[in-house]
């Protein structure tokens, strides 16, 4: 039976815990406001910038936590479909490889099956939001001093995943009913990051034609 991800969204569900921000924060009313504001219908470009007054980095982690919640939603909708078999590598057509490194078991770029690369993603991704040396949540603790550069490569392998579900898995978005959906995700990402310059203009090659169709 095909699964629609529109209803996967409304239904508010996840392959994993969902990272969520504390009432009564800061963050937690910064994240009401983006939402009240992609509701709203606003143009997407106008929802990204930083509203007045408010904390750069504390409206980046907002977008960086929301993006790593809703792409790891993506990618879980169709992970049956993203096998060893299928995708024994992570790439973006014939042109594109990924490797994956880290500061743990893969100190080297390695050659790694589309969905082992995932799984490392997000379980990276998820350590450092649940950090509280990288992504402080108590009133009056900073940032550290690298933040958005952790945050630019939170993005850049997020973006990868994107590339993958596109160029392999188009015909899966299709048949969920989930184009639409994907697409308005895939264009909020990418107005958010071309605003404040947090992903290398040569990492979003890949998808140049497809973004200059729907990115008007």
């Amino acid at each position: 039976m095909a699964l629609c991800l529109k209803q996967v969204f409304a239904k508010d569900k996840t392959f994993r815990p969902r990272k969520r921000f504390e009432p009564g924060t800061q963050r937690f009313e910064l994240y009401k406001k983006a939402q009240a504001s992609l509701k709203s219908g606003l143009d997407l470009r106008s929802v990204v910038r930083l509203p007045p007054g408010e904390n750069i980095d504390d409206w980046i982690a907002v977008h960086v936590v929301d993006f790593f919640n809703r792409i790891n939603l993506i990618y879980g909708t169709m992970a049956e479909r993203c096998s060893e078999t299928s995708c024994p590598v992570m790439a973006g057509g014939p042109r594109y490889e990924y490797r994956w490194q880290d500061e743990r078991q893969y100190r080297r770029p390695a050659k790694l099956s589309a969905p082992r690369y995932m799984a490392l993603l997000m379980d990276w991704i998820e350590g450092l939001i649940n950090d509280e040396d990288v992504f402080p949540t108590r009133v009056g603790v900073p940032f550290p001093k690298n933040f958005q550069q952790v945050c630019t490569k939170i993005l850049t392998r997020l973006f990868r995943v994107f590339v993958h579900v596109y160029i392999h898995h188009f015909d899966s978005i299709l048949s969920m009913g989930a184009e639409a959906h994907v697409n308005t995700c895939y264009k909020h990402f990418y107005y958010f990051i071309r605003e404040f310059s947090l992903v290398d203009q040569r990492e979003l090659e890949p998808l140049r034609e497809m973004t200059e169709k729907i990115c008007h």
